[in-house]
């Protein structure tokens, strides 16, 4: 893992964001868009976004954390204020840490940002990201229907 590097993102990563985003798509696992159009203004230039965290390894992005803070009227019903994350990990990047390095960087930033609570609304056919936000320390607070919501208190 020492040749995974994090840093904050960029537009230069849109392409890679893209391309592994519609990996997931294809495989039933992201439902959201994929393209290059989405990624840039819902990751990269969204006005809600506090952090966004990239896994670099060899020049190419293998897995990126996003943190929104939720307004008002949000896609997730998130309660406005609270944080939002996402996580996306290329699937041949699987099974390396990314996921607890990209949540230390997460979490900082969330207790930086003077977040109490960060909201992850996860499919409820997802087993894998609700297994993963469990061990981050995110519990179950609400289920609308299709999603599993999991909350983080970062204090």
């Amino acid at each position: 893992m020492s040749n995974v590097i994090l840093r904050d993102g960029a537009s230069r990563d849109v392409p890679d964001m893209s391309a592994f985003l519609t990996v997931l798509r294809e495989m039933g696992i992201r439902l959201s868009p994929a393209n290059p159009e989405f990624v840039a203004s819902h990751y990269i230039e969204a006005a809600d976004r506090i952090k966004l965290t990239v896994a670099e390894r060899e020049g190419r992005v293998i897995g990126f954390q996003s943190l929104k803070r939720a307004e008002p009227g949000n896609i997730y019903d998130v309660t406005p204020g609270w944080g939002i994350v996402g996580t996306h990990i290329d699937p041949e990047a699987k099974r390396l840490g990314l996921g607890r390095r990209l949540f230390a960087e997460t979490a900082a930033a969330a207790k930086n940002a003077g977040l109490d609570h960060i909201d992850a609304s996860i499919g409820a056919d997802n087993s894998d990201a609700q297994r993963y936000y469990a061990a981050m320390g995110f519990e179950t607070y609400r289920q609308p229907p299709g999603l599993v919501c999991k909350r983080y208190d970062v204090t």
